[in-house]
């Protein structure tokens, strides 16, 4: 069975060498699978991908043999669930293996934003100034903490939440009532929630229903003067709805681990040289700048995800999942 690796480093490619299990045979492609970078092997029956990857109808057109796609992550809006569905093709995923990772950076993002840690740092290194004049936060202390999704990270914020004193507010599609009970924590509706909250962090995957999910109208629920966390998806959050509300100072600041159109940002020189096979809204990205420049606003380049204890425990469970599709018993099956 021909397996074909895709957007992998180094010591990936030499962890899974030494645990190819008994059937399989990996084939690693150190670039990611999309459109700009085709597959040059179609001989495939199995995919192994990142969120670097897009496998849509178009690359999916390339592989023919191809009948199942592991993915090392717990999103997978970046694989086209209509196709695979179609050509009885077999998606999973990694649906646990970074609460505690993800909610630890979602606190960094917090505290640096609340106590201007980038600008003091930049300060210091730019201009010598020990000056604290304009690097005045405020405390975590008494807050209200509103979390919107209340999946494995979202329960994981919650409970390091409650060690800097944040009152915790919730918001999900489906509350998880018993550990609400267990944590003292409320379920609210989204407009309810927004309303109360000074902080607001989001923790929902990338569907149809969380698109645009804090948009113009949402934003203008919010408490005035708080501050947004987002280490889920881009398309959770309107980017340009985002701007005018920090501009206006209905948001007082912004802490993002993701982008709307973070893939077209990293291959802007591609873009423009050669187009895009996709049309990307050309606003959304001229907002993304906007919003890197504002002083405000922290963005990181989706790194929520980064440790070495995350990264071996996700090749662990793909690994896992390879397993069971050749065992015929799969596990973490998305489709």
């Amino acid at each position: 069975m021909r397996i074909g690796v895709f957007g992998y480093e180094l010591w990936e490619r030499e962890y899974l060498t030494t645990r190819v299990p008994a059937g399989a045979e990996f084939v690693f492609f150190d670039q990611p699978l999309n459109h700009d970078h085709p597959p040059m092997d179609i001989d495939f029956e199995g995919l192994v991908v990142f969120v670097s990857s897009q496998v849509d109808e178009a690359v999916l057109g390339r592989l023919p043999k191809v009948r199942f796609i592991l993915t090392r992550s717990t999103g997978y809006d970046h694989i086209d669930l209509v196709v695979c569905r179609a050509r009885g093709i077999t998606v999973s995923n990694v649906p646990a293996y970074g609460e505690a990772t993800v909610a630890e950076y979602t606190f960094a993002l917090l505290l640096a934003l609340s106590r201007k840690i980038c600008l003091g740092y930049h300060q210091v290194r730019e201009s010598g100034s020990f000056s604290v004049t304009n690097l005045r936060g405020f405390d975590l202390e008494g807050k209200t903490l509103g979390v919107v999704g209340t999946g494995r990270i979202g329960r994981h914020v919650m409970r390091i939440a409650r060690g800097f004193g944040l009152k915790i507010l919730a918001n999900d599609a489906h509350p998880d009532k018993k550990f609400a009970e267990t944590i003292g924590v409320s379920y609210l509706t989204l407009p309810e929630l927004l309303a109360q909250s000074d902080i607001v962090t989001l923790h929902v995957p990338a569907i149809p229903a969380t698109e645009h999910l804090l948009n113009t109208t949402t934003f203008a629920q919010m408490k005035r003067g708080a501050i947004l966390l987002n280490t889920s998806r881009g398309s959770v959050v309107d980017t340009q709805a985002l701007v005018l509300a920090l501009r206006s100072g209905q948001v007082a600041g912004a802490a993002l681990d993701v982008l709307e159109e973070e893939g077209v940002i990293r291959d802007e020189l591609d873009l423009l040289v050669a187009g895009h096979p996709e049309e990307h809204n050309l606003k959304t990205v001229l907002a993304n700048h906007v919003l890197i420049d504002l002083p405000n606003v922290i963005v990181t380049p989706h790194n929520a995800f980064n440790t070495a204890e995350a990264l071996q425990r996700i090749l662990d469970t793909t690994l896992d999942n390879l397993r069971g599709l050749i065992a015929g018993t799969p596990v973490n099956i998305v489709l």
